[in-house]
């Protein structure tokens, strides 16, 4: 097993081997991993074996002493294609520890891609991290609809809907990102202190790479945009990015429109609708207003797990 480190003469053999992955996502490819390349300190890694094949890569960035599943993805973890089996990824892990201490690394943050994002099963990374005597860091509990499976929305959601379209709300797509992350913030100042991970310019940067996967769907009232969320759009799954909504658009029910014309749009063309976590402080504290709203709809937990691989 060959261990090489990323650099650009990769691009394009990385960028491929994307493309044919089995648990691999469009936030993997390098034009999204780089907008953000000034925070983040790439040390992504690409695993070869004696015939110069490559068998996976590792998203990842390096902080002080330690290695990172890529920090500025919210998942990681190895990408694997239909070639990797239980033995080649016991090898890989062999000399991903070797590797990490010849550069005196303390320890790997793991993150794996939920089974829901695989397009064909593709845990072998679990299990090794278990021989590898793994620490489980943390366990996020994000709320998934299984949209191929009966579900029902709450009276309460149902409610909220009926609201939204009595006051006439209008959910459609739209690119005022600047609107968007402005709403956002506003949402997270007032209730968590904290902002967006990105930035409106940074929206727009990787809406122009990736039309086909990024969507920004609102809630208009009055011609001003009071709810929305932004969506990934992959092969079988929809991920909520953000949601939000100002105190307007709580009192009428707008994101909830938003949601359900969103669930109903997808649900013949998509496996899964997926919101993202609703716990804070590593999976410690669980936000049960927002989880609520989510199984309102029908969904259901699945987890995010990160985990720590130590050098030695």
């Amino acid at each position: 097993m060959i261990i090489k480190e990323y650099t650009d003469e990769y691009k394009n053999l990385w960028n491929s081997f994307i493309d044919v992955a089995k648990n691999s996502l469009f936030m993997h490819k390098r034009d999204f991993m780089e907008y953000h390349a000034d925070r983040f300190e790439d040390n992504s890694l690409m695993f070869f074996d004696d015939k110069d094949r490559l068998l996976a890569l590792l998203p990842a960035n390096k902080k002080d002493n330690i290695l990172y599943s890529h920090g500025g993805l919210t998942f990681g973890g190895f990408i694997t294609n239909e070639k990797m089996k239980q033995s080649k990824m016991l090898s890989c892990f062999d000399a991903l520890k070797i590797y990490l201490k010849e550069h005196n690394f303390e320890s790997l943050i793991y993150k794996t891609i939920p089974h829901i994002y695989h397009s064909q099963p593709a845990e072998e990374d679990s299990y090794a991290l278990f021989k590898n005597n793994a620490k489980l860091l943390k366990v996020e509990s994000s709320s998934t609809v299984d949209l191929k499976e009966s579900f029902k929305i709450s009276k309460a959601r149902k409610s909220h809907i009926s609201r939204a379209k009595r006051e006439g709300i209008e959910v459609g797509d739209f690119v005022q990102f600047n609107d968007f992350i402005e709403l956002v913030n506003t949402v997270l100042i007032s209730r968590h202190n904290t902002k967006a991970v990105h930035s409106a310019k940074e929206l727009e940067y990787l809406y122009s790479k990736f039309p086909e996967n990024i969507r920004l769907v609102a809630a208009m009232y009055n011609g001003q945009m009071i709810a929305g969320t932004l969506l990934f759009v992959y092969k079988d799954i929809v991920h909520t990015q953000y949601l939000a909504s100002n105190e307007k658009g709580r009192e009428i029910g707008a994101l909830d429109l938003v949601i359900s014309s969103l669930i109903e749009e997808y649900k013949n063309e998509k496996r899964y609708f997926d919101f993202g976590i609703s716990t804070e402080d590593g999976g410690k504290f669980l936000n049960e207003g927002l989880i609520s709203q989510k199984e309102g709809f029908g969904a259901r937990t699945v987890c995010y797990n990160t985990w720590e691989v130590c050098s030695d």
